[in-house]
């Protein structure tokens, strides 16, 4: 295993890198199907919560699959690697856990070869922030839907995480704070050739000049200055 490989696992083992965006992203280029995909979920909620060994009767009463089903489930995901069962022992009481290293491995050899090992810290740290950002303006977790809408976003538009969060920035000063606002917004940009957030900046600001250009009478109040609406375009 590489250093940078070593690196990426450390981060996804301790919390630093959000782990549901990026199995979302990736789960299948991993091989995955989206019964494993919320099954791991699963295994990892159930460990948050103190259980690190749930049985498949604890899974299954989750999901919407039977109890032989969710055995089986964990077999296969034991026999292809991507989870494995430890044993542990603490002041002399031994004890099972699943481990999702395994995951965590195939999960960074897939991102390094994406990116061609260059700069990883840099795209990890981009990525973290931006989930983080968009959190934060939401005052929620994202949905798995949100989720899939930014891996879209970087990964089959090649959008940079700046551009998206100043299409972030757009919404917000538009007060119109939902993902299809932003989507067609980096839509629009995308058809108009902008790359950067400079050129971004430059685009807006003539769409709100337009907007402004309109006579008052003199016994009009002043109104807020408009902004330009996407999803009339």
């Amino acid at each position: 295993m590489s250093g940078n490989e070593d690196l990426m696992v450390s981060w996804l083992e301790a919390g630093s890198i959000q782990i549901p965006y990026l199995l979302m992203e990736k789960y299948r280029l991993l091989g995955l199907d989206e019964k494993e995909l919320v099954l791991i979920q699963h295994i990892l909620s159930f460990a948050e919560k103190g259980n690190e060994f749930p049985t498949p009767e604890q899974i299954a009463q989750r999901m919407s699959i039977t109890n032989d089903e969710c055995s089986s489930i964990l077999r296969k995901l034991v026999q292809h690697e991507f989870i494995k069962i430890e044993d542990r022992k603490v002041e002399e009481v031994r004890f099972e856990k699943y481990s999702l290293t395994p995951l965590w491995y195939k999960l960074a050899n897939e991102l390094m070869k994406e990116k061609n090992q260059v700069n990883v810290e840099k795209v990890f740290t981009e990525s973290k922030d931006l989930y983080t950002i968009f959190e934060n303006e939401f005052g929620r977790p994202l949905s798995p839907m949100e989720c899939e809408s930014m891996a879209m976003w970087i990964d089959q538009d090649a959008l940079d995480p700046s551009l998206i969060k100043a299409a972030l920035r757009e919404a917000v000063i538009s007060g119109t704070l939902n993902f299809r606002y932003i989507d067609r917004i980096l839509f629009e940009w995308k058809k108009n050739g902008i790359q950067t957030v400079d050129q971004a900046k430059e685009h807006s600001q003539r769409f709100r000049k337009r907007t402004t250009k309109q006579t008052y009478s003199p016994q009009q109040k002043a109104n807020p200055v408009p902004f330009y609406n996407w999803l009339e375009q």
